[in-house]
């Protein structure tokens, strides 16, 4: 199991930027597929981001594209999000995961570990 713990939330005008950080502890972290998740407010969590064990594959819904990016730093246990551009609807809870597999649908059931979130609203 890997824990993982995000920081880097919080309030930004529409237009700025911000940039999650997601702490992961546990030897596993290597090998793990890694993604970030938001929930807005009466939402259901979604996909925005996913990076694979080695970063030689991204994924990004659509909502984001152009906008985020998703990196990870092996040597440091570390998985970031850079978000630019940031708009209200990007106002929501951001989750870091990490699991085991690429190809699994929906995109949440790659993920078995879960951080407790980080609050990103963004002010029109």
């Amino acid at each position: 199991q890997v824990q993982l713990v995000e920081s880097g939330g919080g309030l930004v005008q529409a237009g700025g930027s911000l940039r999650l950080s997601c702490a992961a502890s546990g030897r596993t972290f290597t090998s793990k597929t890694m993604g970030w998740f938001r929930q807005g407010p009466g939402k259901d969590r979604e996909i925005v981001a996913a990076i694979s064990w080695n970063g030689g594959a991204t994924y990004y819904v659509d909502s984001v594209k152009g906008r985020f990016t998703i990196s990870r730093d092996n040597a440091k246990n570390m998985v970031y999000l850079q978000m630019n551009s940031l708009k209200p609807e990007d106002t929501a809870v951001y989750y870091c995961a990490a699991g085991s597999s690429w190809y699994g649908t929906p995109w949440s059931s790659n993920f078995a570990s879960w951080g407790q979130g980080t609050q990103v609203t963004v002010s029109s």
